[in-house]
């Protein structure tokens, strides 16, 4: 009975994996293809058109989500929306996470990672032979390069993947490693800076789309149907982490363009961008002195890194070093964005941040800022000092009494004392008998008696 019940449950236990790495596999790949199928079917039916691309176009959009250019008719549509990629790495995350505990072998680790990278190259190939297949009846699209796919969704699901078992076994693997103990705490300390950095260049962003108001009813008037306004919306809300990347580069001291408009801190070329309501939140020339405020988010995104790696201190060299290494985190991050969100669209040119810019200017501002909070908050700690011998103690001088002892034997010396009587000779006879004793007096001498 108990070698049946074990096997059962090594039999329930194996099942339960394989479920785990199924859906690590296909989730969230199939998930945003059954959503991009939906939407696509959905709008062809509005237009009232045939569905004879329907397949193609499904497969383009989700290679498309992967920031694989998708090409129609000769035109390249190359910066596609974060949103939807931003979804698809934490979906990976997710169901990484879910599939991975903290006590997981490393055999089992690496089933995950292979699973969450090999379901959706499947995938891949999938898309790139049905978009070669519907290239035949629609002659406008275009088979993209299978190199550029298979990377893009080769490292979008890596990062995902990453992200999801570095949750669970962090803190083991570098317990394992050789790698120094506080890199968790940098990659914290960078996380909080990027996140810092977003957040407060998108309440930029929101406060511009204020007060350009008037400018944003502009372009949702290009169409008189409400649900051709509900489509300007829903494209402009895919689109909205390509413009609050744009301010952050903006706001570190880099650029953004749109073609040929570019707008930095300083000065602003104007120049013909798309009717896209979110993109209302750029600045028209000329430039008022208020946007050289924007270089504060980069700073106080700064004061976010050096707060987060001072909550453990450290002498001063190790203290840098983690420093520098969460700022570098940080700005590979920002310029991964930069170039994710950046590409040609159409007759507009080319639509971006300038990444080496913001490269640096990103860690310009974690590390300086960082560096200076780093130190005012305590984060540095120093080293104690070691401690001196200590001499040998001397040995203490002899107490005085208050009164010498010489002093005290003088007045001995000096008290008078008593002697006692001297002892009688008993050879003296003037010591037998004293005068006045009343027993015998001179008179009563015999001798003299008898001479009478």
């Amino acid at each position: 009975m108990i070698r049946v019940s074990r096997s059962e449950d090594d039999r329930s236990a194996g099942a339960r994996q394989a479920r785990d790495l199924v859906r690590v596999a296909f989730a969230p790949a199939v998930v945003a293809l059954v959503v991009i199928a939906a939407v696509t079917l959905l709008q062809l039916l509005i237009a009232n058109s045939d569905m004879t691309g329907a397949l193609g176009a499904i497969a383009s959009i989700w290679l498309g989500v992967h920031q694989v250019p998708i090409s129609i008719g000769g035109r390249e549509l190359g910066v596609l929306p974060l949103l939807p990629v931003m979804l698809m790495v934490w979906g990976t995350a997710r169901t990484t996470a879910r599939a991975t505990s903290p006590y997981s072998s490393w055999l089992v680790i690496r089933w995950v990672v292979a699973s969450a990278l090999g379901g959706p190259l499947l995938l891949a190939a999938i898309a790139l032979a049905v978009i070669h297949d519907a290239s035949s009846v629609l002659t406008e699209l275009q088979t993209p390069s299978a190199l550029r796919a298979f990377t893009s969704v080769l490292v979008v699901h890596a990062i995902g993947a990453a992200i999801g078992v570095w949750s669970r076994v962090g803190r083991r693997t570098l317990a394992v490693s050789p790698l120094p103990a506080w890199l968790g705490d940098s990659v914290r300390a960078a996380a909080a800076g990027v996140l810092a950095l977003l957040g407060l260049s998108g309440l930029v962003t929101a406060g511009s789309l204020v007060v350009h108001w008037a400018t944003m009813q502009e372009l949702y008037g290009i169409t008189d149907s409400i649900w051709g306004q509900f489509n300007l919306t829903v494209l402009s809300l895919l689109y909205a982490p390509n413009v609050i990347v744009g301010a952050s580069a903006v706001a570190v001291g880099s650029s953004a363009h749109i073609g040929l408009a570019t707008f930095s801190s300083f000065t602003v070329f104007g120049g013909d961008i798309p009717a896209l309501p979110i993109l209302a939140a750029a600045p028209t020339p000329p430039l008022g002195p208020v946007w050289v405020a924007l270089l504060i988010v980069g700073a106080s995104s700064g004061v976010a890194v050096g707060q987060q790696c001072a909550r453990r201190p450290l002498p001063l060299l190790p203290a840098t070093v983690k420093l520098l290494v969460a700022a570098a985190l940080g700005a590979l991050v920002m310029a991964l964005l930069g170039y994710g969100g950046s590409g040609k669209l159409g007759n507009f040119g080319d639509v971006g941040v300038a990444e080496g810019a913001m490269l640096v200017g990103v860690f310009f501002w974690f590390a300086v800022i960082g560096w200076l909070t780093l130190v005012m908050t305590g984060g540095i700690r120093r080293r104690p000092r070691r401690p001196k011998p200590k001499p040998a103690p001397a040995a203490p001088p002899p107490e005085e009494d208050e009164e010498p002892l010489i002093g005290r034997f003088d007045e001995e010396d000096e008290a008078p004392c008593e002697e006692p009587p001297p002892h009688p000779d008993p050879d003296d006879e003037s010591h037998d008998e004293s005068p006045d004793d009343p027993g015998e007096s001179p008179g009563d001498d015999p001798e003299a008696s008898s001479l009478r």
